[in-house]
């Protein structure tokens, strides 16, 4: 990316009431964020929904926000880290798919954002030994069974430095996603843990340098960890809890939801007990539920492919359905399928229903399915 661009999409959320959506907004109107800045008051009215006041602004303070960029594009340069921003072809596919996607992120490692598998693993920050030992295992059992994952967490104390320090010894990838810039680690505690995690995987944050790691970054953040992944497990969790936050939030982004579940006077299973009662997660006892809910098995592609071509015979309505959910990895909406299948809402619920006992077919967070064989 050329250094100039980069100097303008770190001003351009910078400017006065602009923020990251609206900023990939006006990047969009305008075709890149160079062009933003050297648009006129004039031109800058001409963006959808904006006012008079705003315009106002922001013409006045793109001068101050370009100086920070300035700043910024320096400590980028000198430290070797890397950005991406939300139109680039290498910006993470996953996040991407996010309404609230940040137009910038800054990484630093050798991160792989668009091969492999990606968990985030998440939990309580005062786990009980038990529960440290179950995420430490999950994790290496991913390793070996699943092969290409990556962990994701927010460095925090508790199950998230857990599962990093864990990847790191069952020698896979993690992503650090901290509620601060690259300039700091927090907890400070944790430093040893990050360098580590460079060598395989890395940081990632929206966040510039200077960025305290204030209480409300910490929600914030919890939403790219959650987008970054195919899956968020939680391992632990109260009833209240940032965990749980990271989860609500995966389960907008239609992403899979797991979580182990405890003894019900047991307040650090909480919160998964209760994601599981509202049907938000899926209970699992080991990695195997995780690698047959996800199809992560290298056999199942080959198996489920033979299965359907030799051994399963589908109807007319049955074959519509499968041809709607064909490579479609995040699923359709059941209101997607009730308008393209034209049938009534008890006819398709029944369908999905008998489809899903089949095993053809795998309802997900959110009312969307997904096609289980190809």
């Amino acid at each position: 990316m050329d250094t100039n661009e980069i100097k303008y999409l770190i001003a351009l959320p910078l400017l006065p009431e602009v923020g990251q959506k609206r900023a990939r907004e006006m990047y969009e109107f305008f075709g890149s964020a160079e062009n933003v800045f050297l648009a006129d008051e004039q031109q800058l009215a001409q963006i959808p929904n904006i006012g008079k006041a705003t315009v106002s602004s922001i013409i006045n303070g793109k001068k101050q926000a370009l100086q920070r960029a300035e700043k910024e594009l320096i400590f980028v340069g000198r430290h070797q880290i890397n950005c991406y921003c939300y139109f680039d072809d290498n910006y993470p596919y996953r996040l991407r798919e996010c309404e609230d996607a940040p137009l910038l992120i800054y990484s630093k490692g050798n991160v792989r954002f668009n091969s492999g598998k990606m968990v985030a693993v998440v939990g309580t920050r005062m786990p009980t030994d038990a529960g440290k030992e179950r995420c430490q295992k999950l994790i290496r059992e991913l390793a070996a069974a699943a092969g290409d994952i990556t962990v994701i967490s927010g460095l925090a104390y508790g199950i998230d430095v857990t599962a990093h320090k864990a990847a790191i010894e069952a020698g896979i990838p993690t992503i650090i996603i901290p509620a601060h810039g690259l300039d700091r680690i927090y907890p400070t505690i944790h430093r040893q843990v990050a360098i580590n995690a460079l060598e395989k995987g890395g940081i990632l944050t929206e966040y510039m340098s200077e960025t305290e790691p204030e209480k409300q970054n910490f929600v914030a953040r919890n939403r790219i960890v959650a987008g970054l992944s195919d899956c968020v497990v939680v391992v632990e969790s109260r009833k209240k809890g940032g965990s749980l936050i990271t989860a609500e939030m995966a389960w907008n982004y239609n992403r899979d939801i797991f979580t182990f579940p405890g003894r019900p006077e047991d307040i650090n299973s909480a919160g998964c007990n209760n994601l599981i009662k509202r049907q938000k997660a899926s209970l699992i006892e080991c990695a195997d539920d995780i690698i047959d809910a996800m199809r992560w098995r290298k056999e199942d592609n080959t198996s489920k492919a033979l299965q359907t071509e030799l051994f399963v015979e589908l109807n007319e309505t049955e074959n519509k359905l499968m041809e709607l959910l064909a490579d479609k990895d995040n699923g359709v909406h059941f209101n997607d399928l009730l308008a393209d299948m034209k049938l009534s809402f008890s006819n398709i619920s029944a369908l999905l229903l008998d489809m899903e006992m089949r095993g053809l077919i795998k309802s997900m967070p959110g009312g969307r399915y997904r096609a289980m064989i190809r």
